[in-house]
């Protein structure tokens, strides 16, 4: 079940997937993807990961796409783990991204791990933000109020870490979407000043919300 609520004006609907979808314009927003993160472990001789990832993140995001039918899916920067392992994607893979695209627009906002414009190979347009309707889209947080990803957010619920949405006044920072990601907890510092106050939306079998303010300060019985 996902949780609906308002931020800067505007209704949307933070997904238990952790996918963000906004009715009013019909658009599936994702952040983080970390496309090929194993490749480009193994090709900087780092852990040998099972390369599973892909298929796991592009299996939960198809499923996102079939359940909103969204009129645009937009990526908000690290869909890739480096340039290289967009150029390293196997055919199968691109040949899925551009069935999944089809019928809809399809947007690669750039992130600081994928900087570059998206191969030929792949669907859609590469930007470097998205403004409109007051909110801008990007990957790393700016003037709000905007829609981010980058700091893979995540907070502790019962014992597990669950990745999390964290929404204040002006800034909205999505979970990361990847298989193969780690988080911040959003009590450290660098999370902490963006939303002193507002609301963590735990990931899981359903969207949970959670209160952020100074009532989980005391003991930090949240941190993940």
């Amino acid at each position: 079940m996902s949780h609906a609520f308002d931020f800067a004006g505007h209704r949307v609907e933070a997904r238990p997937s952790g996918a963000l979808f906004w009715p009013d314009r019909r658009w599936l927003i994702v952040a983080d993807l970390h496309l090929g993160k194993s490749e480009r472990m193994a090709r900087r001789g780092g852990s040998l990961l099972p390369p599973y990832e892909v298929l796991a993140t592009l299996d939960r995001l198809d499923a996102e796409i079939a359940a909103t039918d969204p009129a645009a899916v937009v990526s908000l920067g690290d869909g890739f783990d480096d340039d290289a392992a967009v150029r390293a994607l196997p055919d199968m893979l691109c040949d899925r991204l551009r069935g999944m695209a089809w019928g809809r627009r399809w947007i690669w906002v750039s992130g600081n791990h994928d900087p570059s414009p998206v191969c030929p190979r792949l669907p859609g347009e590469t930007v470097a933000e998205l403004a409109g309707d007051g909110l801008v889209l990007r990957h790393q947080v700016g003037a709000g109020p905007d829609v981010s990803g980058h700091f893979h957010p995540c907070l502790r619920l019962a014992g597990d870490r669950r990745r999390c949405f964290l929404a204040g006044r002006d800034h909205l920072i999505l979970p990361a979407f990847g298989a193969y990601t780690g988080g911040l907890p959003i009590d450290a510092p660098a999370l902490a000043a963006l939303v002193p106050h507002g609301l963590a939306i735990a990931c899981g079998a359903r969207a949970l919300p959670v209160p952020v303010g100074t009532a989980l300060r005391p003991g930090r019985s949240r941190r993940a």
